[in-house]
């Protein structure tokens, strides 16, 4: 059998003309220099690694030399120099032997399934490290392997490929090295030292932070994981996580940049890039006309009461539409100034229309739109249907209910010549001191059923930065977390009013409905006794009625 020499400094096969006797300024070097005692007289060096000596022993004496300043410095192996007078960090050979696994270094071959190149790539120093940290296992560096055992969205290796990867049970290091490792593990130490951490996060925790449950958070990862990318300062559920506490809780780029201890240019292009992601690949399968069916909305998210109140047929849909307020600052532009200043609130705003069901489901958000007296809701409805936005004149049908208040006045016309009906609460006639009854009872039934979407705009509301005063820079955005807001209430909140309690709704809708058509029994009585004056009428009361009064 062939008998191996190998170099006791690199632990290399040595082939015959490469070896080299250890004299004994070579063993005196090894032994001050790298640690190494040898352990036999027939141990050898190889001529490599001889040349690192002499590049040694002439450096030592220059130093001498020069001065007993910088003679000191070449006592280290990991510094030698390349000039006579200047010196520089250079690696030293792996000398240190650790019980640690270790992959065979090769670069013609990958390490994993031990295919030939040419197609091989580098494993980046990240990836090596990442395999030490979870799998204990020392990759050499420019060990390559083949494209496909690394993973497109954080350039690691795959774990099945670590699992499966042959190792050795020891493994030589340098200095170098191990300081390197040294260093790389302090620096991740700090690094978990973060307050908040959505790779590792109790469900309780995600709850408080961002108002889903851990199973949720993740559904709602796993929708896009595939378009946020991990970059060394966050991971990819660290930044869906920065967009689900910022709109939650309201905080300002420059807080959430000290939680979670990165720049706030980091913060701004996290919440940037989710923001997008969302809205291509998550808002489209839960809000919008195209993400939910005429039937759906009518056999799943319509109240009995609703259809018992209105005498609505089965096929008949029921939508409850209303505008809210997203408050912002003052703009420096004066026509945008002008135009996103609301009368009514006296103040700048812009105006989402929300269209909801009955349970609060929301179907659509349309806008926003400015507040000046051309954007009030009867102009947005008319707007909405004049203009076929998200081809909604196709998606409602003859005889359809629109539920709305008094601000849609104007568009009762239009909603009556498009075959639809309008359910408002009633005006009071000119010159009226009080409204008839059977007008004050059809509004009653009509604020039973339009009070959900009032509801629905407090549940965006509790979303803290929609109810913030928001900076004009963020005006273009508004519509997009709106959106994404109300396709997180859609498809993980429950419903503000249930759909499936029919016979409760049948007999409170029964019960409404008769006490509607009674006449208003007080009413006859203040009018036949005349109770209604403004003046009292006095009458003389003698001793023995006030005594039976008393």
């Amino acid at each position: 059998m062939t008998k191996h020499y190998n170099c006791v400094v690199c632990n290399k096969r040595t082939k015959p003309k490469e070896r080299r006797i250890i004299n004994k300024d070579v063993k005196k070097y090894l032994r001050k220099a790298l640690f190494i005692e040898l352990s036999s007289e027939k141990d050898i060096i190889c001529n490599k690694c001889k040349h690192k000596y002499y590049t040694y022993d002439i450096c030592t004496k220059s130093k001498q030399n020069n001065s007993k300043r910088d003679s000191q410095s070449t006592r280290d192996a990991d510094f030698h120099p390349t000039a006579s007078n200047s010196s520089v960090p250079a690696a030293s050979p792996p000398s240190v032997k650790l019980n640690i696994p270790s992959t065979p270094k090769t670069h013609a071959r990958c390490l994993a399934c031990k295919k030939p190149g040419p197609k091989l790539i580098v494993i980046s120093a990240p990836a090596r490290f990442a395999a030490f940290l979870h799998h204990n296992v020392i990759i050499p560096a420019g060990a390559r392997c083949c494209p496909s055992h690394i993973e497109e969205k954080t350039c690691m290796l795959r774990p099945e490929c670590l699992r499966n990867i042959p190792v050795t049970e020891q493994s030589f290091m340098n200095r170098t090295t191990i300081l390197n490792l040294l260093k790389q593990m302090r620096e991740m130490c700090c690094k978990k030292q973060n307050i908040l951490d959505f790779d590792n996060i109790k469900d309780e925790e995600m709850r408080n932070l961002t108002g889903l449950s851990l199973e949720q958070f993740n559904d709602l990862f796993s929708h896009i994981k595939d378009k946020v990318k991990a970059t060394p300062a966050r991971t990819s559920r660290t930044s869906v996580g920065l967009l689900l506490l910022k709109l939650r809780s309201g905080m300002s780029n420059k807080l959430l940049a000290t939680l979670f201890r990165v720049s706030k240019s980091s913060v701004r292009r996290a919440i940037r890039t989710v923001r997008q992601a969302l809205m291509r690949s998550f808002v489209p399968l839960y809000l919008g006309l195209e993400s939910i069916t005429r039937n759906t909305i009518i056999s799943q998210h319509t109240r009995p009461l609703a259809k018992h109140l209105f005498g609505a047929e089965e096929d008949e849909m029921i939508l409850v539409l209303d505008g809210t307020y997203i408050y912002i600052q003052k703009s420096g532009n004066f026509k945008f100034q002008r135009r996103s200043y609301s009368i009514h609130k006296g103040r700048p705003l812009v105006k989402p229309m929300v269209v909801v069901t009955t349970t609060g489901y929301f179907v659509t958000i349309v806008g926003p739109f400015f507040a000046d007296s051309k954007n009030n809701d009867a102009a947005i409805l008319n707007h909405m249907l004049r203009s076929n936005t998200e081809d909604i004149r196709n998606f409602v049908k003859e005889k359809d209910i629109f539920v709305v208040d008094r601000g849609f006045r104007d568009s009762v016309s239009l909603l009556e010549d498009l075959g639809l009906r309008a359910e408002m609460p009633a005006f009071m006639t000119k010159g009226a001191k009080q409204m008839p009854t059977d007008d004050a009872n059809s509004s009653r039934m009509v604020t039973k059923i339009r009070w959900v979407v009032e509801s629905a705009n407090a549940r965006i509301k509790a979303w803290k930065y929609l109810d913030h005063v928001l900076p004009t820079s963020q005006v273009p955005y508004i519509g997009d977390y709106v959106r994404i807001v109300c396709a997180v209430c859609n498809k993980y909140l429950p419903p503000l009013s249930l759909a499936n309690l029919e016979e409760s709704d049948i007999q409170l809708a029964a019960h409404m409905r008769h006490l509607s058509s009674q006449v208003n029994m007080l009413k006859t009585y203040v009018e036949e006794n005349k109770l209604e004056r403004g003046n009292a009428k006095w009458s003389a009361v003698n001793d023995e009625e006030y005594t039976s009064y008393g």
